[in-house]
């Protein structure tokens, strides 16, 4: 069973494309800038036994491109779950499409051995 070792959480918007996978990809990127911890190389494993977990929450789940937000990520095994959560902000004006945001949490596992005392 993955040992989850690390949570990030991220925020991104379109403020006026209406699409939710670019707001999924902007709150994945700033969930990605706020860690410089290489896990990986802190507990001797390869990059590639990285199990991702990311939680997307937006206002259409449907709309977003799960396969666009694994294509951020350049090694480990990515679970992408999309859910209904995020923010639509009407224009003031009311014209146009409103403010996307999404929330994502990315959650950092590897497959480690218990060491029993």
């Amino acid at each position: 069973m993955p040992e989850t070792l690390m949570v990030e959480f991220g925020m991104g918007s379109s403020l006026r494309r209406g699409d939710y996978t670019e707001a999924a990809l902007r709150a994945v990127r700033d969930a990605l800038w706020h860690n410089s911890i290489n896990l990986a190389e802190l507990f001797g494993f390869d990059k590639t036994d990285m199990r991702i977990t990311l939680d997307v929450g937006v206002q259409q789940p449907d709309k977003v491109d799960p396969e666009a937000l694994r294509a951020v990520f350049p090694y480990g095994e990515v679970t992408v779950n999309l859910h209904s959560g995020g923010l639509d902000v009407p224009r003031p004006e009311g014209e146009g499409n409103p403010t996307m945001m999404a929330n994502v949490a990315l959650s950092i596992a590897f497959d480690m051995e218990r060491a029993d005392d």
